[in-house]
């Protein structure tokens, strides 16, 4: 190995290092205020404003990549259940786990907000897992019979955006039990199997 590349070694140890203290220090202060100053993250994260810009040039790079990180963990969940769980199950457990994500990372999820009205595809790429975690959730409950055919992932993001609006400062679990209850009942209608014989 060159002189070099033992140079760079460290280097690119380093770089890591202070990419993951940004994205560590970032969700914390992201749920508590969607609005925090970006030299304040990097202040706490121990990087000058040019290590920290090389990583993350705007608020929404360093957004969507705070809120990829979190979806993979969501999406993974939904694997988990598929192999658990039967597929209608599965799918209402990750529903909530996904209302609950929303609900406790507040700060976070207006932040995400603000950055999908943007309608930049390359924000949007961050959404990947999540969608990719709902068609294979979809996929396997209609394959069991326990949906209707041919529901899309916008159908259902479309059909589940009421889990955004409700207000999580008020009593929040019973109206997320109930839309829950309701969507799946929607996406049961024509599917080929009743839903008492799941």
């Amino acid at each position: 190995m060159g002189q070099e590349q033992k140079k760079d070694l460290p280097a690119r140890a380093d770089a890591l290092q202070n990419r993951e203290r940004i994205l560590t220090v970032a969700l914390e202060e992201l749920i508590r205020s969607a609005e925090v100053p970006l030299s304040a993250i990097a202040k706490k994260a121990g990087v000058g404003q040019g290590t920290f810009y090389r990583h993350f040039p705007t608020r929404e790079a360093l957004v969507m990549e705070v809120y990829r990180y979190e979806m993979v963990q969501v999406a993974e969940f939904a694997e988990h259940l598929l192999k658990t769980r039967p597929p209608d199950q599965a799918l209402r457990e990750w529903m909530h786990r996904l209302a609950e994500y929303a609900m406790t990372k507040a700060g976070l999820a207006n932040a995400i907000r603000e950055v999908s009205f943007m309608g930049d595809c390359q924000a949007k790429s961050g959404y990947a897992p999540v969608i990719a975690a709902a068609q294979l959730l979809l996929d396997a409950n209609e394959k069991a019979g326990a949906i209707r055919a041919g529901v899309t992932t916008d159908d259902f993001f479309l059909a589940t955006a009421g889990i955004w609006q409700i207000d999580f400062n008020t009593e929040w679990q019973p109206r997320l039990t109930w839309l829950i209850d309701f969507v799946m009942a929607g996406l049961h209608a024509g599917a080929p199997l009743p839903p008492d014989s799941q």
